[in-house]
C-alpha cells in the first residue's frame, strides 16, 4: 500500500496507528531520517535478502503473520520504490505500507514504478465533518444521521455553525485542529500553521530544482492575491511584474504534483466527457487547506466574524477553498468552472457519473446572483448545488447546503 499526501497531513502518525492495532509489531524505517537504509535496495532486489537485513535493523525478526513494515518517505529512496514490485510477486505474505509526501514531485522526475503492484490512497488535511466528530460527536452523529432534505432544527444549526467557524478557523492540519479542539487557544493554532507554512519553504530550498525554488515561492506567495480578485482566475501578472506563463508553468506544476495546491480548469460545455472540453490556459489555484490559506494572507482570525465590506471578496474564497477541499475527498473526478461570456460564472462544475452538476458557494446568507438560473435555462441540470449560510432546503432542482455540510454532499445527490 502506498499513502499520498502533502507533508504534515498525518501520514506517519496513520500508518504507525494502523500498526498498533492491526499488527502486533511495526518495523518503520524512514528514508529521510535514516538514508543508509536506501543501501540495502541498491545492491539487489532479492526481497527476502531485504527483509533479513531489515530485521537486523529493527532488532528482531520480521514476521509476515503480525509485522506491518513501513516504509516512510519512500520518494527517497527510488531503489525502494522499484522493490515493491517484488515484495508483491516474490513476497505477499509481508504487509507493506508506505508513505511519500512527494511523490508525485518524485515520480515525474522518472524512474521505474511498479505499476499493478500497489495499492493507491491519499490522505488529505482533516475536513470539517472529521474535525465535528471529535469536537462534538453529537452533532456528528446527527448531521451522519439525516436522510431528509429539511431545515436543521435552528440549535442544532447554531451549535454546529459554531464548530464550523472554529474550523474555518485552524483548518484541516492536524497539528492546528488539535490545538483548537484542545486548548481553543487562536494563538497556538497560528502558531502550529506558521510551522507548517515554514516547513513547505524548507521543502522548496530541500527538494525543488535550484533553479525552480524562487519561482515556486514567488507562485506561492501570491496565493492570497489571486484568491482575493472576484473572479478568482490565476494571474500570472499578480506572481510578478512582467511574469510569463512558460516561467512559471514548471513552479506551478511543481507545487500541484507536491499536493500543495489543486488546479481546476475553465470549461468550456458541460458536455460529457468534461475533459474534452477544457480551456487549459485558464485556470484558478486554491491552496489544500484554508487554515493555510488564512495564515499565509496574514489573516486574523477574528476577521472570519467581521461583517466589513472590504473583506467580503476574501471570505467568498476562503468559502470556495473550503468547498473545493471537502468535495475533493468525496469525488475522484476534478472539479472545473463554467463561464458565460463574462456575463456569469458558476464557481464550479463537476461530472457525477453520466451528469454534469453546477456549483454555487456563498460565504453568508446574501444568495442574489443570476449565474445558476442562466445555467439552467442553457444546460437544464438534474441538480443545482448551491452552498451558503442558510439552512438545508429544496426547491425544485436547486439544492441548498450549509457550508457546513459539504461534506455529506454525496449522499444528496446519488
Amino acid at each position: 500500500m502506498l499513502l499520498h499526501g502533502a507533508r504534515q497531513v498525518g501520514k506517519t502518525w496513520l500508518l504507525k496507528h494502523f500498526g498498533q492495532i492491526a499488527f502486533q509489531d511495526v518495523a518503520y524505517f524512514n528514508f529521510d531520517e535514516q538514508p543508509d537504509v536506501a543501501g540495502l535496495f541498491e545492491t539487489d532486489k532479492d526481497p527476502n535478502r531485504i527483509i533479513k537485513q531489515l530485521s537486523y535493523l529493527y532488532g528482531q525478526s520480521i514476521n509476515p503473520q503480525t509485522t506491518l513494515i513501513i516504509f516512510d518517505e519512500i520518494q527517497e529512496c527510488k531503489a525502494a520504490l522499484n522493490a515493491l514490485k517484488y515484495f508483491c510477486e516474490q513476497t505477499p505474505e509481508y504487509a507493506i505500507a508506505c508513505a511519500g509526501s512527494l511523490l508525485g514531485v518524485s515520480m515525474a522526475r522518472g524512474g521505474s514504478f511498479p505499476v499493478g503492484k500497489v495499492n493507491h490512497l491519499y490522505l488529505y488535511p482533516l475536513t470539517f465533518a472529521e474535525f465535528l466528530l471529535v469536537a462534538d460527536r453529537s452533532m456528528y452523529d446527527y448531521l451522519n444521521d439525516l436522510v431528509l432534505i429539511e431545515p436543521l432544527p435552528e440549535v442544532f444549526f447554531n451549535k454546529i455553525q459554531e464548530q464550523f467557524y472554529s474550523y474555518m478557523i485552524c483548518g484541516g492540519m492536524p497539528s492546528a485542529a488539535y490545538e483548537m479542539v484542545e486548548t481553543h487557544d487562536v494563538t497556538r493554532v497560528d502558531t502550529a500553521l506558521l510551522e507548517v507554512l515554514n516547513d513547505y519553504r524548507l521543502d522548496f530550498s530541500k527538494h525543488a530544482d535550484p533553479a525552480l525554488i524562487p519561482r515556486i515561492t514567488h507562485v506561492w506567495d501570491s496565493m492570497p492575491s489571486q484568491l482575493s480578485k472576484e473572479n478568482r482566475k490565476f494571474i500570472f501578472q499578480l506572481v510578478r511584474p512582467g511574469a510569463r506563463a512558460r516561467e512559471y508553468e514548471d513552479a506551478i506544476l511543481w507545487l500541484e504534483q507536491s499536493g500543495l495546491i489543486y488546479l481546476t480548469r475553465l470549461n468550456k460545455e458541460p458536455k460529457i466527457p468534461l475533459s474534452a472540453y477544457d480551456d487549459l490556459s485558464v485556470f484558478k489555484l486554491y491552496l489544500l487547506d484554508i487554515g493555510l490559506l488564512r495564515r499565509l494572507a496574514k489573516l486574523p482570525a477574528a476577521s472570519l466574524l467581521s461583517k466589513t465590506s472590504g473583506f467580503v471578496e476574501f471570505k467568498g474564497a476562503l468559502a470556495e477553498n473550503y468547498v473545493l477541499q471537502s468535495l475533493k475527498t468525496q469525488f475522484e473526478v476534478p472539479l472545473r468552472f463554467w463561464t458565460s461570456n463574462r456575463s456569469a460564472e458558476v464557481d464550479f462544475i463537476i461530472q457525477v457519473g453520466s451528469t454534469v452538476l453546477p456549483i454555487e458557494v456563498k460565504s453568508g446568507t446574501n444568495i442574489r446572483g443570476k449565474s445558476l438560473q442562466l445555467y439552467q435555462s442553457k444546460f437544464e441540470p438534474k441538480y443545482r448545488i448551491r452552498y451558503s449560510g442558510l439552512n438545508l432546503s429544496r426547491d425544485a432542482n436547486l439544492l441548498n447546503i450549509p457550508l457546513f455540510m459539504s461534506d455529506f454532499t454525496k449522499k444528496f445527490i446519488i
